[in-house]
């Protein structure tokens, strides 16, 4: 009788610690990823032939190390950030504030990385060679370096942010057709307004975590000004792949010409938070239905 409640609490806390390494993968930001990453595999199998449904262990690698990779990039930063976080709201519950052992994340973060560029290995060298420079540049020159002493953060972070389609497209053909690039192009010119929206809506935990995101060290204003130019930017490199055929142009268009108005609506609206809001959800919306068409009308 006594020993049914034991083992009870154990499987709870079973449960929990798989939860924690869960939440430490951030598993919404590696969702939203592999999209990406599936797109670009998928078209480069398009346009070389390449059948992915007699090489599906070429997908599934793929996606597998992808995912690892950017799963344990997370990870690491949350290990490192682990001082600031319970500074700020939206990370005051994350395990390694809540007393989870910083060795285990350190540990699962590395493990994590490194099967997942294991499995890119297996799959094509420059797949993973695609894959350590993303995790490089999101470790070290983004969390360890740039988040805690500039404002060019966001832009850095980018780069690793726009590499998931690269992985996908090198897995099948690692001689990167000009597609690939503009995927990469797409990805990286998207992030800055996704992002400086979110700081938008969390500046004041920015700033109390002494974190210099632009609207900490600039101001509202200056920041709303850089996201209208990076969305104006989209317009013209979303459209670089109007071969994808005339669905693919004009969606692209209303979506991009959409977001850059309300872009500018933005220098009207009194309640800045407000509008980050909606340039925030807007950009989760773009992303998602531009990588999710590119795929469909090549089916």
């Amino acid at each position: 009788m006594l020993e049914h409640p034991k083992e009870i609490v154990t499987e709870d806390a079973s449960v929990k610690s798989w939860k924690n390494y869960v939440t430490l993968a951030k598993m919404g930001i590696v969702s939203s990823n592999l999209i990406t990453a599936f797109a670009g595999i998928f078209l480069a199998s398009v346009y070389t032939g390449f059948s992915l449904t007699q090489n599906l262990h070429i997908l599934i690698l793929t996606l597998l190390g992808a995912g690892l990779v950017m799963a344990g990039g997370c990870t690491l930063n949350n290990y490192i950030d682990r001082d600031i976080d319970h500074l700020m709201e939206r990370t005051k519950d994350r395990p390694t504030v809540n007393g989870m052992p910083a060795r285990n994340v350190l540990w699962a973060g590395i493990t994590q990385s490194s099967l997942g560029i294991l499995f890119l290995l297996l799959v094509e060298p420059v797949a993973a060679i695609i894959g350590m420079i993303g995790l490089f540049v999101y470790v070290v020159l983004y969390t360890m370096w740039t988040k805690r002493t500039h404002s060019i953060n966001t832009i850095v972070g980018s780069v690793s942010g726009a590499v998931p389609p690269l992985i996908g497209w090198a897995a099948v053909d690692p001689s990167l057709h000009h597609y690939a690039w503009v995927l990469f192009a797409i990805m990286f010119i998207w992030q800055p307004p996704h992002f400086l929206a979110l700081a938008m809506k969390r500046v004041e935990e920015y700033r109390n975590a002494g974190i210099p995101m632009l609207p900490v060290v600039a101001g509202f204003k200056v920041t709303k000004r850089q996201m209208v130019v990076y969305v104006a930017a989209l317009i013209p490199i979303s459209l670089l792949l109007y071969p994808f055929g005339w669905v693919y142009t004009t969606v692209a268009a209303i979506l991009s010409i959409g977001w850059f108005a309300l872009g500018i609506y933005g220098f009207k609206m009194k309640d800045d938070i407000k509008w980050a809001r909606l340039m925030f959800v807007y950009s989760l919306n773009y992303l998602t239905i531009l990588f999710v068409l590119m795929v469909i009308v090549h089916i």
